[in-house]
């Protein structure tokens, strides 16, 4: 618009010129004509130069650019030995000299302070034109240090703001005339429009710059969706998390993008719509074999009514590490819970084991009655087996450590289930590696995790019908920190809504008979023991695929209970006190029984702190005692006795029924022979007769 008003300008003026001529065309040496037509050609030379400059101007939007155009046309102009813009940084008191030509060129790019600018900062200080030239006494310095002959500074004020000055040094014309001064004022105006214009546009940039790297340098991904849902603007990350390019997911729908549960995703868009932020959910898209969560807040904008900004996190490892967590501590609750049941139960099944075994030394019974009280013993041998599997949950680390040949664990587990493979018409591959290396654990608590994976496998292909095929794969390979063992199966697979109970106690698919839910999660216990890790996943034909891994780093061997001494039989004409403490009636009762004999007198304790007061009163040639028995609250038996009778030591049994591994470490600490209930009343007999035996030598 500047452009078009200064070019009419001229051709009025152009045209009064003409008249102007014709009118005075016969007095050419009167001198009034003269100055008009100077006058007259200054005008004109001057719109030309404005119209030039707005064009110039008009031409670009780069700050450093306009300036050095200003700054051309200002010396250029003017006739000046220099000239330069200066502009208000954004530091706080600086000033950049922005553009400098002529005698001021060395200026250019340079930060001056508020109290280094003299002439330049006055300027802009008192926000009038600054006129200065040197006489005998004062020299004009425009900044600090850069003395001038005469200078012209004037500022840039824009938007009701100072944004800078122009200056034009050393004009060889001599002072500016009140003209030149409009006209500086006039370029002033021009070029402090432009240059406020193009800051604001290098601020814009800058900000839709860091902005966008903002938006691509985000870790979760981000979809701008339309009212009509489809995608407007992406991110890098989402484009990576949909393994696609941003541009491609520009113009697509937000559910084509997120391969989620439609409806949800839909309802959560519609809500934002309403203007309320949506809170987050967990979705899990199958497609991309991803956990991710969204979340919707309102987009507010001009034009941008319905639309809808989606925040997509993948949580994939979250979900998976907080699983572990979650197993972890269910294992951890299982492991206490089964530590007290185990105690509880140990103590009746010690009763019942060892009656059954005494009616089975008695010569009365019939055969018949044998046969009843052999299935009595069975069974609590059996009752006894399922403790010990319980008894996996309590322990932290194998039993008996040693070198493991992992390949032949596996080669002698399949001869195990080999009939019953061919009996259900099910294929087994294998895929050993030979230079597999030598593992350290608990051989039959390893054996164990593989027959329960290979027999869950053969269960899983079981139900496969007839036209689906019926194979398990097993494969063993080194891993960078250590081994690991694959079982794959062609079954029907996991539903993905019972993997995190997959290895729950308890927990099982199988129908009433078939399985007791112990399996896995018992597997689960005994490999983390190992310090390993058993994980499960969906196999790439379907069916499910275990997997195994194990250190190879050897661990430590547990302490041994002291070795028992050569055997020794009991001398048949002694007689020996024997002192009883158990708080379980049944197993005091059942231990009289069967330890009764003609020249041993057995004397029970009524409780810990009863047999405390015997010990006091008398000495005994034996104790048979659970050392948990409590003497008073915070000491047990056990402590009392290693303190107050140390010499009783060596002529002491203890038995009990708690399975936490910190008992092992407190029982070997004691320094006493132990057994753990259920035990057998045979080694029972056999260590008492070896004490026994020993007292009376040294009696």
């Amino acid at each position: 618009m500047t452009a078009l008003l200064l070019a009419a300008l001229g051709v009025v003026l152009l045209g009064g010129g003409w008249l102007l001529g014709r009118r005075f065309a016969g007095r050419r040496d009167d001198a009034e004509t003269a100055r008009l037509r100077a006058e007259l050609s200054r005008k004109i030379s001057e719109n030309f130069s404005l119209q030039e400059l707005s064009y110039v101007l008009a031409d670009s939007l780069h700050l450093d650019r306009i300036a050095g155009q200003v700054t051309a046309f200002l010396r250029r102009f003017f006739d000046a030995g220099g000239s330069l813009v200066a502009l208000i940084a954004e530091s706080p008191g600086s000033v950049r000299i922005a553009a400098a030509e002529g005698t001021l060129a060395p200026l250019a790019g340079r930060d001056v302070t508020e109290t280094d600018a003299a002439l330049l900062g006055a300027a802009m200080g008192r926000e009038q034109i600054e006129l200065a030239e040197r006489d005998d006494t004062h020299a004009v310095e425009l900044i600090a240090g850069v003395p001038v002959e005469r200078a012209a500074v004037i500022p840039l004020r824009a938007h009701g703001m100072t944004v800078g000055a122009i200056a034009v040094v050393d004009r060889p014309a001599g002072a500016f005339s009140a003209e030149e001064l409009r006209l500086l004022s006039t370029v002033a105006t021009h070029a402090a429009i432009v240059l406020s214009n193009a800051r604001f546009f290098d601020l814009v940039r800058a900000g839709r710059d860091q902005w966008e790297t903002t938006f691509n340098a985000l870790a979760e991904g981000i979809a701008v969706v339309d009212e009509d849902g489809m995608v407007r603007r992406a991110n890098r990350a989402l484009a990576e998390m949909t393994r696609d390019s941003v541009p491609a997911l520009a113009g697509t729908h937000i559910c084509d993008v997120l391969p989620v549960d439609s409806a949800e995703l839909l309802g959560m868009l519609d809500t934002a719509r309403r203007g309320t932020q949506t809170p987050a959910r967990t979705l899990r898209a199958d497609r991309l074999r991803r956990v991710v969560r969204v979340t919707a807040a309102p987009l507010r904008g001009v034009g941008q009514t319905g639309w809808v900004v989606t925040l997509v996190d993948d949580v994939t490892e979250q979900e998976a590490i907080e699983s572990q967590l979650i197993q972890h501590e269910k294992m951890a609750a299982v492991g206490q819970l089964v530590s007290g049941v185990a105690h509880e139960l140990n103590n009746p099944l010690t009763s019942i084991a060892g009656l059954a075994e005494f009616l089975l030394e008695q010569p009365e019974p019939s055969e018949r009655d044998r046969d009843h009280v052999r299935v009595i013993r069975e069974q609590a041998d059996r009752a006894g087996r399922i403790v010990r599997n319980l008894l996996t949950f309590a322990r932290k680390g194998p039993a008996d450590i040693g070198p493991i040949d992992l390949n032949d664990v596996v080669q002698r587990t399949t001869a195990l289930v080999g009939y019953e493979l061919t009996l259900r018409e099910v294929r087994l591959e294998t895929a050993l590696d030979a230079s597999l290396p030598t593992i350290h654990g608990d051989r039959y608590q390893i054996q164990q995790v593989v027959l329960n994976l290979v027999t869950n496998a053969v269960h899983a292909v079981d139900a496969n019908p007839p036209d689906r095929a019926r194979h398990i794969h097993i494969r063993t390979a080194t891993a960078p920190d250590g081994v690991t063992l694959s079982v794959a199966d062609s079954g029907p697979g996991i539903p993905e809504e019972i993997l995190p109970q997959i290895f729950t106690p308890f927990f099982t698919t199988k129908e009433p008979g078939r399985g007791t839910g112990l399996g896995l999660s018992i597997s689960y216990r005994i490999v983390e023991g190992h310090g390993g890790r058993l994980v499960v996943r969906r196999g790439v034909d379907g069916g499910a695929v275990f997997e195994v891994h194990l250190p190879v780093g050897r661990a430590a061997r547990p302490a041994r209970p002291p070795a028992a001494p050569p055997p020794a039989a009991e001398t048949a004409d002694a007689s020996h006190d024997v002192l009883l403490v158990d708080d379980d009636p049944a197993v005091r009762r059942m231990i009289e029984v069967l330890l009764a004999a003609p020249n041993r007198r057995i004397e029970a304790a009524r409780d810990a702190m009863h047999a405390v007061e015997l010990l006091g009163q008398r000495t005994y040639d034996l104790l048979i005692a659970d050392p948990r028995a409590a003497v008073s609250a915070g000491e047990r038996f056990g402590d009392r006795l290693v303190r107050s009778w140390p010499e009783l030591k060596a002529r002491t049994i203890l038995v009990t029924a708690d399975v936490r591994p910190e008992t092992d470490a407190w029982l070997q600490q004691l320094g006493c022979r132990y057994f753990r209930k259920p035990f057998r009343i045979a080694e029972i007999k056999q260590v008492m007769a070896e004490i026994l035996a020993a007292g009376s030598r040294e009696g």
